[in-house]
């Protein structure tokens, strides 16, 4: 560990509450310089909706708050992303006092690659799935049906499909985790494919409208991502040698 001396329940709890306040100062300070640009953010947030819809077609706010409060959530989302490196940050100078050395090795790297993953789903769903399911969504309009979608709407919608693709590709890390405790191994994996696949073509049929091509193109990246993880499974799972001994 980093100290040698225990520190008592008390100075835990002083040293939360300092590492909790800096992440708020930061988390406000976040949301008061996206506020200033809220605009914006919200315009980049609906392009592809935008992109989708009618030339005269717009998003509406169907109560007199709903704009005010929809730019209210959209700074504080953007202050927490921009926050997001100073509370990765205070957690670590909270829990690395309590890490041998090489556990704090290897918290660096998963902290980076979950973000990195994290980033890329949210991007992926964003330029690739966001215009098509949009299109496909806003092709029931007929001469008589027109759509009305509103800021409200759009803005929970849209940060829930951002959060549900940043989850999906936290895939290989999840995998290799366990592989690395053993609950799972390259083998298993590779007799698995075939049921990974299928699973991966459901959860796509799920999530994108009802044509092939983009369903491919949901389930591809899925698939890739599982073929990372079984090499990532074979480098740093758990070979057959420390299971003996632990078994031992």
């Amino acid at each position: 560990m980093i100290e040698d001396e225990k520190m008592p329940f008390s100075g835990h709890l002083e040293e939360l509450r300092k590492r909790l306040v800096i992440c708020f100062i930061a988390i406000a300070i976040g949301f008061i310089i996206s506020y200033g640009f809220k605009e914006k953010i919200f315009h980049y947030l609906t392009i592809p909706l935008i992109s989708a819809m009618q030339a005269d077609d717009k998003l509406i706010f169907t109560g007199l708050p709903e704009a005010f409060f929809t730019y209210l959530k959209v700074s504080l989302l953007s202050g927490l992303m921009l926050s997001a490196p100073v509370i990765l940050y205070q957690f670590w100078l909270f829990v690395a006092p309590g890490l041998y050395g090489k556990e704090r090795k290897l918290l660096v790297p998963i902290v980076f690659l979950s973000s990195f993953f994290f980033i890329g789903g949210a991007l992926f769903g964003y330029f690739i799935v966001f215009p098509f399911g949009f299109k496909f969504f806003l092709g029931f309009a007929t001469e008589t049906i027109r759509p009305l979608p509103s800021m409200r709407e759009y803005l929970s919608f849209s940060s829930m499909l951002l959060l549900a693709f940043g989850l999906v590709f936290e895939l290989p890390l999840v995998i290799i985790f366990l592989a690395r405790l053993g609950i799972v191994t390259v083998e298993f994996l590779k007799k698995n494919r075939k049921y990974a696949i299928l699973l991966f073509f459901v959860v796509a049929a799920i999530l994108t409208p009802p044509d092939v091509v983009t369903q491919i193109m949901m389930a591809f990246p899925l698939m890739l991502l599982y073929e990372i993880s079984i090499i990532g499974a074979r480098v740093f799972g758990k070979k057959k040698s420390q299971k003996i001994d632990n078994d031992v």
